[in-house]
């Protein structure tokens, strides 16, 4: 009994060691919290995407992302939906992979849901999973397009003062989900400029 209890200390010395390394390994250098626009597939959608690629292009580490799951149909209520399943991912990474840079993002619809994210401090109105201020700290950037709250003259970015210098909020010029323009093809033009011009500004954050 006393050989066999030297062996499996000495197992125990240099298996738990080297698995370790295994599950950091498996952490990404950078992940993308991604909520899609209105009516968009699952995933992260086309703004997402391309916002993802163009970051990968422009940093060295790996890039990983996660798409918002959330209904991102006609009923806006269920922003909250997908503001909770945001902050829970969030909360898992930052547990599970305490060293990646976690970057969240979102079009249309999918940047009221990181709005809600990352200026709501307490529970109310369906949102019932509020970012711990750790969380944040673990938030290296936050990238937003066509985002409705710019209509409420940046109240949200007012709420926000964990994520002060983290933030970009792009919005193109005549889209009447983000300003007072009448062009609606212009909220379907993110991609390639204001997506570049955000993996630009991250890729300098991670």
């Amino acid at each position: 009994m006393g050989l066999a209890a030297a062996f499996l200390a000495a197992t125990a010395f240099w298996v738990i060691p080297q698995l370790a390394p295994r599950a950091s390994a498996s952490c990404p250098g950078v992940e993308v919290v991604f909520a899609r626009g209105t009516d968009e597939p699952p995933g992260v959608g086309k703004v997402g995407g391309a916002f993802v690629n163009s970051l990968r292009q422009r940093t060295r580490k790996s890039v990983d992302s996660y798409g918002v799951n959330y209904p991102a149909n006609k009923d806006f209520l269920a922003a909250a939906d997908g503001a909770n399943d945001a902050s829970n991912h969030i909360q898992h990474m930052t547990d599970s992979c305490p060293d990646t840079k976690l970057v969240l993002g979102g079009y249309s619809q999918g940047a009221a849901v990181i709005d809600i994210v990352t200026a709501a401090p307490l529970p109310g109105l369906g949102f019932q999973k509020p970012l711990p201020a750790q969380a944040a700290d673990h938030v290296a950037a936050v990238a937003l397009f066509g985002n409705p709250s710019a209509r409420a003259g940046g109240l949200m970015s007012a709420l926000t003062p964990n994520f002060d210098g983290k933030t970009i909020d792009l919005c193109n010029p005549g889209d009447p989900i983000c300003s007072n323009g009448n062009q609606w093809k212009a909220h379907l033009s993110y991609v390639p400029g204001l997506t570049n011009q955000a993996a630009s500004f991250v890729a300098a954050k991670v």
